[in-house]
């Protein structure tokens, strides 16, 4: 079955961005959305600021670290889903802010990358427990949505449905998968005159001709077929 990887809690190291209103262009750049994979984007990830010498992840000590610590309204602007693939591609497996743009949160959600939104004085308390210990470790637990680090804790919002998924592995079509018996059973007690799509087995490959699609008239006097959808 399909599926992200399950997260129930991740534990690592930090990095502060120090850095508010972050949009979706600034995570990667339009001219880096042209390739056709879903892999291979760590390079793009702030491609533009990590041409300063000061950006945080240009700092050797940043290696390794999979918590990303933004700042207000982070992953704002277009809804380019290659925004979350670079920030896994990295390495970073959480990111919190005080606030994600909605598509940016539904795509990290999809993606196994955790979105974790937390009050502004819950965000100012943890960013100033990352500057002064970078190496110790932060904790978001999906199961009791808590972050904890050094020991601190503070709580996070995070959709039901998105936190089930999540601690089970399953993406959307895993869901579906998991239906399976029940969507054929469903069709199975479909009635016959319903169009129905199947895949047909014997045709060649080749350029899908819209005249083939149509059907047949029905001879005079018979009662006309059901209708039938060809998947190419």
């Amino acid at each position: 079955m399909t599926g992200v990887g399950a997260v129930s809690e991740h534990t690592g190291r930090a990095v502060l961005l120090r850095r508010d209103d972050v949009d979706t262009d600034q995570i990667v750049a339009a001219e880096y959305c042209k390739r056709i994979t879903k892999r291979g984007y760590e390079d793009v990830l702030f491609s533009r600021w990590r041409q300063e010498p000061g950006f945080a992840l240009n700092d050797p000590a940043a290696a390794g670290a999979t918590v990303l610590v933004a700042g207000h309204n982070f992953g704002t602007g277009s809804s380019r889903e290659h925004a979350v693939w670079a920030l896994r591609d990295w390495g970073f497996r959480a990111v919190l802010a005080t606030g994600f743009g909605d598509i940016f949160r539904r795509n990290a959600l999809k993606n196994g990358l955790l979105p974790v939104q937390l009050a502004p004085e819950a965000l100012a308390e943890l960013t100033a427990l990352v500057e002064r210990d970078p190496a110790g470790p932060v904790s978001v637990e999906v199961t009791t949505r808590t972050v904890r680090a050094a020991g601190r804790s503070w709580p996070f919002p995070i959709d039901e449905r998105a936190r089930r998924h999540l601690i089970a592995g399953l993406d959307e079509i895993a869901v579906t998968l998991s239906a399976e018996a029940v969507i054929a059973a469903h069709e199975r007690s479909r009635p016959d005159w319903l169009p129905v799509v199947r895949v047909h087995p014997a045709e060649p490959a080749g350029p899908f001709d819209p005249q083939s699609a149509v059907p047949e008239p029905p001879a005079p006097g018979q009662s006309a077929p059901a209708k039938e959808w060809v998947s190419r």
